[in-house]
């Protein structure tokens, strides 16, 4: 009888791995408002004269009208705030920006102080929302209580885009999604007026990068729910449209002040995952080119493993982003999902790095 290959059992547990880490990524779910909910709509903008029409022209045609949408111009030096009053938004200058406060952060304490809703919605100047989007996520803010979110679907448009399709995977992979989960993402949340003010607001996260993780910690903590949703066909945005260096900066920039806040059982899980990724990535070149390698030097088991997980992430991302050829030639994005983790240790040891003109601490 022949004994199992140790290596061969090890490789399938890791890629089994990755099918149950995707399997709890609910969409937000088909739900109607109750009643006639007031809500303010708040969207922080620097430098956002390309994203925002976008977003002001797909909230005037949401089927729930929200009271009020206001943008918080953050010291914008192109036509973000011209752009937004001519949308017929409401718009506020973001005054100078107080010692330990991120831009966002205080861009948007100061909207909420403006504001008149009861129930508080917070929009990233990038974000696509679908006609229903609104009425959804106030009712799923309705029937959940405490803070919910939704990631969008990465919509990619030029080639290098679709090196970020790790980033975006590994992000849902590495957290609980669902009802109760724990964890927010900024892009497109929501909660009641007074559940946010019981937390403290954005004061509470002031400094914080990632405020979005850092209110999910304190809604937790006053014993308030905080659940997160994929945004499929719902809410969309176009991450980095700036070109390369910029995609490779934000990833950095989340990559640095991100990575503590992750739960180590997932943690953990995905790191298998992608040992198993990397191991395939590098396997059927060296089988091709005669590289040094560990294991079988056989053609046919390596391109054995390289489909396999070629396939899986043709079949998970679809969810996660317009990501396609990519995942052919899966390698390419693999090196550079370890250059930039190479570059975020840099720049999380060196303690700030620069974003939208400002820097940014990351420790």
């Amino acid at each position: 009888m022949n004994t199992p290959d140790p290596q061969a059992l090890s490789l399938l547990v890791r890629w089994l791995l990755g099918w149950w880490l995707c399997l709890p990524m609910p969409a937000l779910a088909e739900l109607t408002p109750v009643g006639r909910p007031q809500v303010s709509v708040l969207i922080p903008a620097r430098n956002e004269a390309l994203t925002l029409p976008r977003l002001l022209k797909a909230l005037q045609l949401q089927s729930l009208q929200p009271l009020e949408v206001i943008v918080i111009d953050d010291g914008s030096g192109d036509d973000t705030a011209a752009i937004a009053r001519a949308a017929g938004v409401k718009v506020m200058t973001s005054t100078p920006l107080p010692p330990g406060w991120c831009g966002k952060n205080w861009a948007l304490q100061q909207g909420v102080e403006q504001s008149q809703g009861e129930l508080l919605v917070f929009m990233d100047a990038d974000t696509e929302p679908a006609p229903t989007f609104l009425a959804k996520l106030v009712a799923n803010q309705q029937r959940h209580g405490g803070l919910v979110s939704v990631q969008p679907f990465h919509r990619t448009e030029k080639a290098y885009e679709q090196l970020s399709v790790l980033f975006n995977l590994v992000g849902l992979m590495a957290v609980p999604l669902g009802p109760r989960g724990g964890v927010a993402f900024g892009p497109a949340m929501a909660t009641s007026r007074r559940d946010y003010d019981q937390i403290g607001g954005h004061a509470s996260v002031a400094g914080e990068v990632v405020e979005d993780w850092f209110l999910a910690h304190r809604y937790e903590a006053a014993g308030l729910p905080v659940s997160a949703f994929l945004g499929t066909t719902n809410l969309a945005y176009r991450m980095y449209p700036g070109g390369l260096r910029d995609m490779v900066v934000g990833f950095d920039k989340n990559f640095a002040t991100a990575a503590g806040e992750v739960r180590w059982p997932w943690m953990l899980a995905v790191l298998l995952w992608i040992s198993g990724l990397i191991w395939a990535a590098w396997c059927l070149p060296a089988a091709l080119l005669h590289w040094p390698m560990v294991g079988s030097q056989a053609l046919a088991p390596n391109l054995l493993l390289y489909g396999a997980y070629a396939l899986q992430l043709l079949v998970i991302t679809r969810r996660v982003g317009s990501f396609s050829w990519i995942n052919l030639v899966f390698p390419v994005p693999v090196v550079f999902f370890l250059g930039v983790f190479l570059l975020a240790i840099f720049n999380l040891e060196r303690g700030s790095i620069s974003w939208k003109g400002r820097q940014i601490p990351t420790r």
